[in-house]
């Protein structure tokens, strides 16, 4: 194994440490450094709070700031972050309208979330959003039910502009879980990835092989298949993605081609022209679309397509300004 790290036990915090000297216009450390935050809050809207394990980066660091997190909580590589943690980031950045968890769907994760907000209730009003995107129902060895994979940056931008604009934590709550039911993500992966506690692979391919729905904890798929084209692989991620969604002619839709850490951007821009192919096919419109490396999976060779089903007004939420280290735009 090698890679840029000192020590395995403080690749984290070296990281961390590294992530807001570079992006000091926009983030701080909270208290202790037990999380990364918005460096000016504001106070007077509902505060957005999401983390999970390192090894996903920029997620979820990488979208705190205007527009979308007021916080993030880091754990150590694909482990949640603690109770404590997401305690102290609700204490530093509730700005009297409450805190709204933003929550992938796996079971470390859950628990740990669920615990700071039960022992943060007294003093704070807190609701909570359980992310299920991935195609898969069936779960794995980390979560009961779908997992939380790269559609959770959708939620988080669309609640981030929602609460940028007012919303009231229970209106912000109920936009949420809506959107559970109209965003779906599939991952393929081409190998495995190097933990670095462990320095072993998470599984090993052979030459003509890969692992079809993968998530993001470097985790086995739900299917070993034969290597394809890429038109192929596609097809295939899309039609597990469409029969779930079930979109008609009269859809928008947003296409988010997301890079596991180890694909050239020019390999996800090839995906999503065979997806863009597909859809015209359809005549199904791609109302909005983003590529890029935002959700990995450490420096996992492979990819996932996010498909979300929008009405206009969660059009304008997207389309409106963001200012965080990964995503960033004017509106």
């Amino acid at each position: 194994m090698k890679k840029f790290m000192n020590r395995a036990e403080t690749l984290v915090a070296e990281s961390l440490a590294g992530f807001v000297a570079a992006h000091e216009r926009l983030v701080a450390f909270g208290a202790e450094r037990k999380f990364v935050r918005r460096r000016t809050l504001r106070r007077g809207k509902v505060a957005l709070i999401s983390g999970g394990g390192a090894g996903h980066e920029p997620m979820h660091v990488g979208f705190v700031g205007k527009g979308m997190l007021d916080a993030a909580c880091t754990g150590h590589v694909f482990t949640s972050p603690t109770p404590d943690q997401i305690i102290a980031a609700i204490r530093e950045t509730d700005g009297g309208e409450g805190c709204l968890l933003i929550v992938k769907n796996y079971d470390g994760d859950v628990m740990n979330f669920e615990m700071a907000a039960e022992l943060a209730a007294a003093e704070h009003r807190i609701a909570t959003v359980v992310v299920r995107d991935d195609v898969n129902p069936s779960g794995s060895k980390r979560s009961q039910g779908r997992r939380g994979v790269a559609g959770t940056l959708v939620v988080e931008k669309l609640l981030g502009a929602a609460a940028e604009a007012g919303w009231r934590l229970e209106e912000l709550s109920a936009l949420g879980d809506d959107l559970n039911a109209r965003i779906r993500t599939m991952g393929v992966a081409l190998g495995g990835v190097t933990v670095p506690d462990t320095e072993r692979e998470t599984f090993v391919l052979d030459e003509d092989e890969m692992e079809m729905g993968v998530g993001i904890h470097g985790e086995p798929g739900r299917a070993r298949v034969n290597f394809a084209t890429a038109d192929q692989i596609v097809e295939t991620m899309l039609e597990a993605i469409l029969s779930d969604l079930a979109p008609d002619g009269g859809d928008k839709l947003l296409l988010f081609i997301n890079g596991f850490g180890g694909t050239p951007v020019s390999e996800l821009y090839l995906a999503y022209n065979a997806a863009r192919a597909r859809f015209a096919r359809l005549g199904v419109t791609v109302a909005r679309s983003l590529v890029g490396t935002y959700v990995t999976s450490l420096d996992m060779a492979g990819l996932s397509i996010t498909v979300a089903r929008l009405d206009e007004r969660e059009l304008s939420l997207w389309d409106a300004p963001v200012d965080t280290a990964a995503l960033r735009w004017r509106s």
